[in-house]
């Protein structure tokens, strides 16, 4: 099963990816070997996480949002909590 998931950075950034473990994937992030993006920000919390059988599934998903604007982002996130 891989993830995809979203972290919300301590500057209110949001990063998407996928991994096959959202435990481990967000203390690579917050030790800094998470990532380009993530090593140059203080990650917070994950906000966002769904699960796809295959990895192509999830890159594919994960592709799709990174494409969307920060608000469709943000209602997908308040979708999954509502």
């Amino acid at each position: 099963m891989y993830f995809v998931y979203i972290i919300e950075c301590s500057d209110g950034s949001l990063y998407t990816g996928i991994t096959t473990n959202v435990e481990r994937r967000f203390n690579e992030h917050k030790n800094k070997s998470g990532g380009h993006y993530t090593s140059s920000k203080q990650v917070v919390k994950i906000v966002y996480t769904e699960g796809h059988p295959n990895r192509s599934a999830a890159l594919k998903r994960e592709a799709e949002i990174k494409g969307w604007t920060r608000q469709k982002k943000f209602e997908l996130i308040q979708l999954r909590h509502s």
